[in-house]
Order: structure tokens, then sequence, then C-alpha cells
């Protein structure tokens, strides 16, 4: 079986107020899905790794290209992270399946030297859902300041016998953020930052 996609789209906001205040600078968000043909649509397959290693880099490649191209390059992401939305004809199964595999996230994570994992949402959804990206620091997930929500939807996908996979992306954090990070919260918790674990 081939990769069948039955198209692209693309989401692109520019945020100049927020909260009532100007931003210092337009917070670009970002994201570009690829609509596919669920190849274990309406049945049950149990091994899925033939179709995951078949597919899962192309889409890596492709959706990778094209989020660079809308995102002014790999300097422009601060932050990222990655979705997979199946129709009611799939499993959740399927729509992790193709996101959750190196041979898929690593282009992206490659092309803009990422340090931090691909944050992620896997859901189940009928045509015009929300497509739910979370976003983190491509350097440090700690970073409370670029946790971000995109969210969008494709007016006819999923098809019940589609998936939607996604990556998106960010130039910076959250305008005006002001809650702390992770390690503020550590050092007050009396935690060591440097093992979180240790009391």
């Amino acid at each position: 079986m081939e990769l069948e996609i039955r198209k692209f789209v693309t989401y692109s906001e520019n945020v100049h107020i927020e909260g009532f205040k100007k931003t210092d600078k337009p917070l670009h968000i970002f994201a570009v899905a690829a609509v596919i043909t669920n190849p274990w649509a309406g049945k049950f397959v149990e091994d899925l790794k033939p179709e995951i290693q078949a597919f899962a880099p192309l889409l890596g490649e492709q959706l990778t290209a094209k989020i660079l191209k809308l995102s002014g390059g790999p300097d422009q992401i601060e932050a990222y992270g990655k979705a997979a939305v199946v129709g009611t004809e799939g499993e959740i199964e399927h729509a992790s399946a193709l996101t959750h595999t190196l041979r898929f996230g690593n282009f992206y994570r490659n092309a803009v030297e990422a340090k931090s994992y691909l944050v992620f949402t896997n859901t189940r959804s009928p045509a015009n859902g929300p497509i739910m990206i979370p976003l983190m620091h491509k350097h440090d997930p700690g970073q409370r300041s670029h946790y971000h929500t995109i969210q969008f939807s494709i007016s006819d996908a999923p098809s019940a016998n589609e998936i939607v996979i996604a990556l998106g992306g960010a130039n910076g954090g959250r305008p005006h953020h002001r809650i702390g990070d992770r390690y503020q919260d550590l050092k007050e918790l009396g935690n060591d930052v440097e093992d979180p674990a240790k009391v």
C-alpha cells in the first residue's frame, strides 16, 4: 500500500495584542497538517510496523519541509509540537502509530536542532473537530513561557477513514508571560533543580 495524501493544510496567525497589551514583537503561531487515508481503517490489524516504516518518514520529511517554509526557517521556531487525529473508523493507536516513531519526529527535531521531546496529542474526531497541538520550548521543557496550544480545524477532515497528521510551532513564548517556570517551583519547594527527585 502506498501513502495516500489527500491534501495539506496550513494554519498561521500573528498576535499583535494579547491581554489588552501590545506585544513586544508579533507572536507567529503556525501549523502544517497532512490529511491521509488511514491504511488500517475499519479493521483490527495486529502488526502496524510495515506502514509505520513506510509512511512515517515520508510524512516527517514533507511536513518538516513545509513548516520550515511557513515559519521562515528553523531559527524562527522556538516552540514546537505535533498532533494526530484519527477518523471514526480508526483507533487512537493509529493516530499514535505514525507520530510516535523517530522515523517521523526526528526530521523536525533535527531541522530545528531541538533538545526537547516533541510534545503531542493523539485524538479521535469526525470532520471539523478540533486539532490541538501543544507546544513547548524546543530546548528546555521547563520553560513555561513556551507552553502554547494551537487549535484549528479542517472542515472536511478527518473523514471516517482518514488521519490528520500535524506539526506546529511558534517563534516565541506567550506574550507577557509571568507565571515563572518549573525551576522556580523546585527551589521554592526545596527540591534540587538538577535532580528534582531529590529533596
